[in-house]
């Protein structure tokens, strides 16, 4: 297992994008609470497309708790028709007006082989808005059973990992019913994915890069 550090590196602005609340927090909630906590003056740009009502007063107090250690956070939550992303151009909208006030360094959006249709538009309008931006793909457990083989693993602590968990769990009150939002499913594919990726400490999310360039220094 080869690893990237990026430990040294200048990440000052982020861009984490989820079709709905919690899709953010459960895809890459891990890898936000670690980068707040290494990089103290990251800016995180956080949208929401398809959020209203209680779900939309979720997102807001859930993308503030995750990333409270911040230096900054912009917060866009939007009332798009949830399961209806892909009819109408309302969400390309969205992020034509996202692309006017945000550069980010790293982009962190759903995969384009997600079986929700609506997780599937937001990849793609974030390829189409972002092409020249380092973009990684997370992954959200759900019924459809479409986990892929993901090729970027971020190790997380033992503490990110549980506390990655208790934020989800505190929260999501209108998400506690369903049979799959529990601590065992956010533990276990974090588990599952620090066996992958050779973890020391147990846990980690993993990411599809699709295109990353190796920058191995000048030449002489």
């Amino acid at each position: 297992m080869q690893h990237l550090s990026l430990s040294n590196a200048s990440i000052r602005r982020v861009l984490a994008i989820g079709a709905h609340p919690d899709d953010i927090e459960i895809g890459c909630g891990g890898t936000l609470l670690t980068l707040t906590r290494l990089h103290p003056d990251l800016h995180v740009s956080w949208l929401v497309l398809a959020a209203t009502g209680d779900r939309a007063d979720e997102a807001r107090a859930s993308a503030h708790a995750f990333v409270a250690a911040a230096a900054g956070c912009e917060l866009h939550v939007h009332g798009l028709r949830d399961g209806f992303l892909p009819y109408g151009p309302e969400a390309k909208e969205v992020f034509e007006e996202i692309k006017s006030v945000v550069d980010p360094q790293l982009v962190l959006t759903h995969t384009r082989d997600d079986l929700h249709q609506d997780h599937r538009i937001a990849c793609e309008l974030t390829w189409n808005t972002f092409r020249d931006h380092l973009i990684l793909e997370y992954e959200v457990p759900k019924f459809d059973g479409d986990l892929g083989r993901p090729n970027v693993y971020v190790e997380l602590s033992e503490e990110i990992a549980y506390e990655k968990v208790d934020l989800l769990r505190s929260h999501f009150s209108t998400q506690a019913g369903k049979h799959w939002f529990d601590a065992e499913t956010f533990l276990g594919l974090m588990r599952l994915r620090g066996v992958e990726a050779r973890s020391t400490t147990r846990y980690a999310e993993a990411f599809i890069g699709p295109k990353l360039v190796v920058d191995l220094g000048e030449t002489r």
